[in-house]
């Protein structure tokens, strides 16, 4: 069994007032999982929530900053003050679950939800599985399927 240690260090924070969850081996891409991750970063719980919903729903696009080539321009990135974007629905579904999951883990350790503050997102990229499509005269076509961890941390902040 593997050690699944987080990339984020508790030293600058008060670890009462923290709150952590994380998603491993997630059949989600890693390029959607990382977008979406620097866009909620720094924003409030409920207000994450609602962003990702409207992902879902097709009603917001997420920001692709580092992964931009080929990429539709979307009006409705103005906020973000980005000009390329998508609707990764699937991606967003998973990291909506785990924030759901460290929502319930602040509330078990008695945090106050409302004042919490998403100060770690990241992503990593997990396995590769390898899987081959045959093809017509004795050839193969290679098929990979992506995994990814997701991991995030909140924090209480004061008022």
């Amino acid at each position: 069994m593997p050690n699944w240690g987080y990339s984020f260090t508790e030293q600058k924070y008060d670890s009462d007032r923290l709150a952590k969850a994380s998603g491993r081996d997630l059949r989600i891409k890693p390029k959607h999982a990382r977008e979406i991750c620097a866009a909620i970063k720094g924003m409030k719980v409920e207000r994450a929530k609602n962003f990702l919903e409207k992902v879902i729903r097709l009603e917001q696009s997420v920001p692709f900053r580092r992964y931009k080539k080929h990429q539709a321009h979307r009006h409705d990135l103005k906020e973000f003050k980005w000009y390329a974007g998508r609707y990764p629905q699937k991606a967003a579904a998973v990291i909506y679950e785990i924030l759901s999951s460290v929502e319930s883990n602040a509330e078990f350790k008695g945090l106050d939800v409302e004042m919490c503050r998403i100060i770690h997102a990241a992503t990593h990229h997990g396995r590769i599985i390898k899987r081959y499509i045959q093809r017509a005269h004795g050839r193969s076509s290679a098929r990979y399927k992506h995994l990814s961890h997701v991991e995030l941390v909140i924090y209480e902040m004061p008022n």
